[in-house]
C-alpha cells in the first residue's frame, strides 16, 4: 500500500457478519436477512411508504434503492428530527471507479441487496473487482458506509465517493475544510459527510447543484484477492450548540455493532409457541427487534432519555407516548434494558408536581400534551424490567414517581370517591378524555358526559373497567416493588388497598347475566353492557374468580364475539357498530389488547386455548411471516393490516406473545 493512502485498510478473508455470503457460512443473523423489504425511493421529500433503515437511536435513517436500481450507494437520508420528518438526500455513498491507467470508469452490476439484522448490504461485480457496501449505524449520531473493494489482479484504480440531496435541499450544500455538510432551513442541525481513515489527508471534495463528490487524490492500488475497505461517514449534529456527536473508528465501531446485534438476537432463542414451528417464531421475533429498534430514538431536543416512537411510518408520530412506552419497555427488558429503562425515564422526566404523567411528549416541549394521561401501566413495566435485570436499582429510582402517579389517578380521577377511577381529562373535553382511555373512538364512550372533581381534573360520567383493572394490577405490582425494597409497611398497606378494590371492581362491573365485566356510570349500578376487550382485563389482572372467568372466556372464544379469525378484536364481531377496517377502536384487532386476552386466559388455565389463538395471532395476520411491517391494527376478519406501518407496540406485544413458556 502507498505510503500516502495509509488510512486505507487491508482486510483479508470474509467480513464478519457482513453479507449474504455469510447465509451460506452458517452465520446466525443470516436467517433473519430481509425480515423487512427495505427498498425504496421517495417520490418526495414527506414519502413514507416504504420501510426506512434506523438503528442505535439514530434520527436520520436510509433504505435500498429499488430492485432494478443499479447504481451503487444507499438511499437517504431522511432526518425524522426536522419537523415531522422528510428525506434530504436521494443517494449515499454511491462508488465511482476509474482504471488509473487508461481513465475508463469500471462498470460493476449488482448481485445482492439485503437488509441484515442491524445493517444493509449491497454487492456488485465486474471481471476487474468486485465492490461489497455495508451502511450500519456507529451510534445514534453517526452512520457509516463500509466499502470494500477487492480486485481479481493488481489494479490501480481512480476512487471517488458520490451523493445526490434532493432537489430542494440544494441550496443547503456546501463544502467546509473538506467534508461535504448540508445544513436546513429553519434548523440548526447539520449533516456531515467524509471519507474517513487513519490521519487521510489526500482527499477533496467538490459541490454541483445537488450532486455532491468526495475523491482520493491519486490512485488507490489494489492488490490481487486481498481486500481494501473505505468508509463514508454521515453525520447528523441535531444542535451543534449543544450536541457533539462522538468520535470513534469505524472499524471498531463496526465490530461493536456486531456485538450489540448477537446480544439482540440471542433473546432470540427464547421465542417459541406451541404448536408454531421455531423458526417461524424466531423469524416474526427478529422482525418484531427490528421493528422497535428502528422506531428508537436517542435522547435530543427536550426529549432527555432515549426512547421508542410509536411509528416512523406516521408523521403524527414523532415523540414518546405514555402506554406505548410501558409496552415497548416491556418487550425491551427482554434484549435491550437499557433502553426500557429510559423508556420510562423519558416520559417520568415530565412528571407534574401532582404526580401526573402527560399523554405524549416531543422533542419541543411546547409540543407536550397534558390534556390527559394515558392508562397507568407504568409499574407493570417498571417491576417487568427489574423481573428481566434483577436491577434493585431501578426500582428504588422508579418507586416513588410510581407512587405519586398511582396516587394521583385516585385524586384527580375518582369523581365519587369511592375508590373506583375514571377516565378523564385537564380540560374538560370529552375528546381528551376518550384520549386518555387510548381507545379513542370506542363505541362504550359514545354517550360520555364530563364531571369536574376541581381544577384541572375532569371525569368520565363512567367508571371503566380496563382502568380500574389495571390501577388494581399496579396495587399488587407496587406491594410487590416495596418488599423488595424492604418497605413492609408500604407493602402491607398496598395489599389491603388491593383487596378492597378487588372486591369494589367484582361488585360493580361483573354482570352475572350477561357473564361479562363492563363499565358502570356514576351514581347507578348501570352497566355499559358493550362487549370490548376491556371485559377480559380483570383477567389479565387476576380480578375474577374462577366461575367469572369462565364465563368471560366462554365469550372470548365464541367465533361470533371474539374468536375470529384474527382473534380478540376491541368490539365483538356481532356488534350493530362493528367496523374492522375503519373502525379504529371499534372492531380491529390490537395487538396489546390481544396480548392480554392470551395472558388471560393462561392465568385461568386455558393454556391450550390461548396457544391456539396465540398461533391465529401469528399465522393470521397477514405477511407477517413473510416480509409485511408490523401495523398499528388488523382487521380481525381476514388478517390485513392497517394505519401505521412499523408500529412498536405491535412489535412488542409479538415479543411477548411468542416468550418460551415451561
Amino acid at each position: 500500500m502507498r505510503s500516502s493512502l495509509k488510512h486505507l485498510i487491508l482486510v483479508v478473508g470474509l467480513l464478519a457478519f457482513g453479507t449474504s455470503s455469510l447465509a451460506r457460512a452458517g452465520v446466525p443473523d443470516a436467517r433473519f436477512l430481509d425480515v423487512l423489504d427495505m427498498h425504496g425511493m421517495p417520490a418526495s421529500p414527506t414519502d413514507r411508504s416504504f420501510n426506512i433503515f434506523f438503528d442505535a437511536g439514530a434520527w436520520h435513517g436510509y433504505s435500498l434503492p429499488p430492485m432494478g436500481d443499479d447504481d451503487t450507494g444507499f438511499v437517504g437520508p431522511f432526518v425524522h428530527s426536522l419537523g415531522d420528518g422528510r428525506w434530504v438526500g436521494q443517494r449515499f455513498a454511491r462508488v465511482v471507479l476509474q482504471e488509473a491507467g487508461n481513465h475508463q470508469n469500471i462498470m460493476v452490476v449488482p448481485t445482492e441487496s439485503h437488509a441484515g439484522p442491524g445493517y444493509l448490504v449491497r454487492r456488485f461485480s465486474s471481471p476487474l473487482v468486485s465492490v461489497d457496501q455495508t451502511l450500519f449505524f456507529a451510534n445514534s449520531s453517526h452512520a457509516v458506509a463500509r466499502i470494500e473493494l477487492r480486485a481479481t489482479r493488481a489494479l490501480d484504480v481512480n476512487v471517488t465517493l458520490a451523493g445526490q440531496v434532493m432537489p430542494n435541499e440544494a441550496h443547503g450544500l456546501a463544502i467546509r475544510g473538506g467534508a461535504v455538510v448540508q445544513t436546513f432551513e429553519h434548523s440548526p442541525s447539520i449533516l456531515t459527510t467524509t471519507l474517513q481513515g487513519d490521519g487521510v489527508l489526500a482527499q477533496h471534495s467538490t459541490v454541483t447543484g445537488a450532486a455532491y463528490w468526495i475523491g482520493v487524490n491519486q490512485p488507490l492500488h489494489l492488490a490481487p484477492h486481498q481486500t481494501t475497505v473505505l468508509y463514508v461517514d454521515q453525520v447528523l449534529t441535531y444542535d451543534p450548540q449543544t450536541d457533539t456527536p462522538q468520535a470513534m473508528g469505524d472499524e471498531a465501531a463496526w465490530m461493536r455493532n456486531r456485538q450489540r446485534w448477537a446480544g439482540y438476537l440471542a433473546s432470540i432463542a427464547r421465542s417459541h409457541l406451541a404448536g408454531l414451528p421455531d423458526e417461524v417464531a424466531q423469524r416474526v421475533a427478529a422482525k418484531a427487534i427490528v421493528t422497535l429498534l428502528g422506531n428508537w430514538r436517542a435522547a435530543r431536543g427536550d426529549l432527555h432519555h432515549d426512547g421508542v416512537i410509536p411509528s416512523y411510518s406516521n408523521p403524527d408520530f414523532n415523540g414518546f407516548w405514555a402506554w406505548d412506552s410501558w409496552k415497548h419497555a416491556v418487550a425491551l427488558a427482554l434484549f435491550a434494558p437499557d433502553l426500557a429503562r429510559d423508556q420510562m425515564r423519558a416520559m417520568f422526566d415530565y412528571q407534574a408536581a401532582d404526580g401526573m404523567v402527560p399523554d405524549c411528549v416531543y422533542l419541543d416541549k411546547a409540543n407536550n400534551n397534558w390534556r390527559d394521561t394515558k392508562p397507568p401501566l407504568a409499574t407493570w413495566a417498571t417491576l417487568a424490567i427489574y423481573r428481566a435485570t434483577g436491577d434493585k436499582a431501578f426500582l428504588t429510582e422508579m418507586y416513588d414517581k410510581l407512587v405519586r402517579y398511582h396516587r394521583w389517578w385516585f385524586g384527580a380521577r375518582d369523581h365519587d370517591h369511592n375508590g373506583l377511577a375514571e377516565y378523564g381529562s385537564t380540560d374538560g373535553t370529552a375528546i381528551a378524555a376518550k384520549w386518555e382511555s387510548g381507545m379513542d373512538n370506542a363505541v362504550r364512550f359514545d354517550t360520555v358526559t364530563m364531571l369536574k372533581n376541581g381544577e384541572g381534573a375532569w371525569s368520565m360520567g363512567q367508571e371503566s373497567v380496563d382502568l380500574n383493572a389495571y390501577l388494581y394490577k399496579e396495587k399488587i405490582d407496587l406491594a410487590t416493588i416495596a418488599k423488595v425494597l424492604g418497605k413492609s409497611a408500604d407493602a402491607r398497606q398496598w395489599l389491603k388497598e388491593a383487596a378492597s378494590m378487588h372486591e369494589a371492581i367484582q361488585a360493580r362491573m361483573y354482570d352475572r347475566q350477561h357473564g361479562y365485566f363492563f363499565d358502570v356510570r356514576l351514581g347507578s349500578d348501570d352497566r355499559v353492557t358493550v362487549y370490548g376487550s376491556e371485559g377480559w382485563a380483570p383477567l389479565w389482572a387476576n380480578i375474577a374468580n374462577p366461575e367469572q372467568a369462565a364465563r368471560v372466556v366462554g365469550i372470548m372464544l365464541d367465533p361470533h364475539k371474539f374468536a375470529t379469525y384474527m382473534p380478540f378484536p376491541t368490539l365483538a364481531k356481532d356488534d350493530p357498530h362493528f367496523s374492522p377496517v375503519t373502525g379504529y377502536w371499534r372492531g380491529p384487532v390490537w395487538l396489546d389488547q390481544a396480548y392480554f386476552g392470551v395472558e388471560a386466559l393462561r392465568h385461568y388455565g386455558y393454556a391450550t386455548q390461548a396457544n391456539a389463538m396465540a398461533r391465529r395471532l401469528v399465522l393470521n395476520a397477514k405477511g407477517l411471516t413473510g416480509q409485511a411491517p408490523m401495523y398499528e391494527n388488523y382487521d380481525p376478519l381476514t388478517g390485513q393490516g392497517y394505519q401505521s406501518a412499523n408500529f412498536s407496540w405491535a412489535a412488542a406485544s409479538y415479543v411477548l406473545l411468542l416468550q418460551h413458556r415451561e
